[in-house]
């Protein structure tokens, strides 16, 4: 009898302290990942297009980059290549020569920060030159979102509440489901769920605040696709690796990829790591697709919306794949003439 308590806390001891440590070490990867890559933006290489045949503008552009490592000349072979580039968001601005001087085309939707210290070097520049410089906005941001951060904010929003939903049901109902069935019903749950968040965020961006007064149904179909793309990869990762999962799901979507998504500042100004994260993690290609279908007409959006189904597929097949792994597993450990749960 006296040995009770002591093997009771002989069984929780060890998990207590490995969820307190995982914690600890989430809350640390957290601060190092935002403070580390957002304390002190040193922007690099901000992509510039120019025509390789305009010689005014080629020479101002080779100018600015002797003296800085701000900016990065890319060549097009046209001036409507060039504008094609500004308009997918492949570059921050297209630099040419016009009659008296100099144009600069920006778009700041795509990242205000980036437009403006893009116009401030171009401005300089200019001004030593002794040439003008007329600059232009080609893609302004909403007045409603002035800084050009609702997006983001929006993704973050909706990838929260996929992941969210998927370690609740993960909690009530099991990490693994324990049949195709039960998988296929958490699979719906976490669809219908996504569409109502998305349907959500939508209204409040659009009619209740006001920030967006166009593409309420666009917006909420991206914001379902993300959410639901965040919570099939929370699902598979959990149904894997159990309580260990939502931990790395954290740290994929939230300490890394929030950061790393380019929404609070343009993927350039982030330390090298975290440049190319936005290019596949989910939070930020819900932030480009976000952008694509408010600011760009969906113009550069492909990627993104490859990007995020991949990553639904992805979940589907890893959910699929942990639930038929372990109910066989389940099944091994009773023996042969008992049911397996997988059909159930």
């Amino acid at each position: 009898m006296d040995d009770e308590p002591e093997l009771r806390t002989r069984d929780w001891l060890p998990r207590t302290a490995a969820l307190v440590l995982g914690t600890l070490a989430l809350a640390s990867a957290f601060i190092a990942a935002y403070v580390g890559a957002l304390h002190k933006p040193e922007p690099r290489d901000l992509p510039v297009a120019v025509v390789t045949s305009d010689q005014q503008a080629q020479a101002v552009m080779t100018a600015v980059r002797a003296r800085t490592n701000t900016i990065k000349p890319v060549g097009y072979d046209s001036q409507a290549r060039a504008v094609d580039g500004l308009n997918d968001r492949s570059v921050y601005a297209v630099l040419s020569s016009a009659p008296g001087g100099l144009t600069l085309a920006t778009a700041s939707a795509g990242a205000p920060a980036a437009t403006e210290l893009v116009t401030d070097v171009f401005t300089r520049a200019a001004q030593q030159a002794g040439v003008p410089l007329q600059v232009t906005d080609e893609v302004p941001v909403s007045g409603g979102d002035p800084r050009g951060l609702v997006p983001f904010y929006l993704a973050v929003g909706v990838v929260l509440g996929g992941y969210l939903a998927s370690t609740a049901l993960g909690i009530s109902l099991g990490t693994s489901p324990r049949g195709l069935r039960r998988a296929g019903l958490r699979i719906a749950t976490l669809a219908v769920h996504s569409i109502l968040l998305g349907t959500i965020g939508a209204v409040l961006v659009g009619p209740v605040l006001d920030v967006f007064d166009h593409d309420v149904g666009t917006i909420a179909v991206v914001g379902a696709l993300a959410a639901f793309a965040a919570g099939m990869v929370a699902a598979a990762v959990q149904a894997w690796l159990g309580l260990l999962g939502t931990g790395l799901v954290i740290l994929l979507l939230v300490v890394l990829g929030n950061p790393g998504s380019g929404g609070i500042y343009a993927p350039e100004f982030l330390p090298a790591f975290l440049r190319g994260m936005h290019r596949w993690n989910v939070p930020g290609l819900a932030t480009d697709l976000l952008k694509s279908a408010v600011y760009f007409d969906w113009r550069g959006g492909g990627w993104a919306l490859t990007g995020l189904l991949v990553w639904v597929v992805v979940g589907l097949v890893g959910l699929l794949t942990a639930t038929v792994f372990r109910a066989r597993r389940r099944a091994a450990r009773t023996g042969p003439g008992r049911h397996t749960a997988v059909d159930r």
